[in-house]
């Protein structure tokens, strides 16, 4: 048997969130290792190119 695409059903629609909230969670993390995992990094370069990827989306960071 198979459904309509518009009736959702509601297990459907949980899991639907479930995925949703793991995805927003995984962004999270993975934008929050690159701000301040690679922005706060000892060797010059790679903080010279974080800081350059930071001011050429205008976030700002001094």
């Amino acid at each position: 048997m198979t459904t309509h695409p518009l009736h959702a059903t509601a297990g459907s629609a949980t899991r639907s969130a479930a995925r949703t909230s793991v995805a927003a969670f995984a962004a999270i993390l993975l934008g929050s290792f690159l701000l301040y995992g690679v922005g706060f990094a000892q060797p010059q370069q790679i903080h010279d190119a974080a800081h350059d990827a930071r001011h050429s989306f205008a976030f700002p960071c001094h």
